[in-house]
């Protein structure tokens, strides 16, 4: 890792990664998104330090470099909402001063203007993306491809999805990609999750990171560039990162050929 710091005592870079609502929302193996961060960071050297919120705790959000919530059922994500909204203004702060984040799923939806379940709750959410939610009756699951774009590189990110939300991005908002594969946002306008400033918005479960590593490192950079500078990240020898990569996509083709053969099939 290259940092330009140059003061008489080095600092050196420290990751401060947060895990929003751990103990409610994390289903699909969320979790192993904040390990495989903390490994990637261990890996290289970079000192990482990984705090809790629940429901109720004092933190002051100011003092984290990178911040991650999971996926949740309604109930979850209910019990979860209000609770956010109070720190809805501070997270927001974070963001805009270049924290980063990812959220997942029920996460990522109560990062939207709004979330209203396939019952008609109304849940408002922090308006960090300019997006909102829908409940449906019908499940979107499967494996799924996207086709990203982050900071001017391509490349295609995997994951598996399992919502019966669909979330319409708003004007200010803008997709992490395309789909390849798969649902994505809603299931019509071929978009899939959000970005904003270092902030990640998606319905990629799995975990994602693991067989994402390039996404886990544009997360883990951004997170340090938030109160340091640094240039780069060291290399990695990421060979059954991208295996594991290539395996999801492979899969995910496969299905989405099979799909498009039964769907040519069924209409004669």
């Amino acid at each position: 890792m290259k940092s330009d710091m140059t003061d008489k005592e080095e600092v050196r870079p420290t990751l401060r990664i947060l895990h929003l609502y751990p103990d409610l929302m994390n289903i699909y193996g969320d979790r192993g998104n904040v390990i495989a961060l903390v490994r990637r960071c261990q890996w290289r050297n970079i000192p990482v330090l990984v705090n809790e919120l629940n429901l109720g705790d004092e933190v002051d959000l100011s003092s984290y470099d990178l911040f991650f919530i999971g996926g949740g059922q309604d109930r979850e994500q209910t019990l979860v909402c209000e609770d956010l909204r109070q720190r809805g203004e501070e997270l927001r702060r974070a963001v805009e001063q270049g924290a980063a984040l990812l959220s997942v799923c029920g996460g990522y939806q109560l990062l939207g203007r709004e979330f209203v379940t396939w019952k008609g709750e109304v849940l408002p959410g922090i308006a960090l993306f300019d997006m909102r939610t829908e409940g449906g009756e019908k499940r979107f699951i499967g494996n799924v491809a996207v086709r990203s774009r982050l900071d001017g590189v391509s490349g295609t990110l995997v994951g598996f999805e399992n919502h019966s939300g669909r979330t319409w991005l708003g004007p200010g908002a803008k997709p992490l990609g395309k789909v390849i594969w798969g649902y994505g946002n809603n299931g019509e306008d071929g978009t899939e999750g959000c970005v904003y400033k270092a902030a990640l918005g998606t319905y990629l479960h799995g975990s994602l990171l693991p067989k994402n590593p390039h996404l886990a490192d544009w997360l883990i950079l951004h997170g340090l560039c938030h109160r340091y500078k640094v240039e780069g990240l060291d290399p990695l020898d990421d060979e059954l990162e991208w295996k594991a990569h290539e395996a999801a996509l492979k899969r995910t083709q496969a299905e989405g050929s099979l799909g498009a053969r039964i769907t040519t099939f069924l209409r004669g």
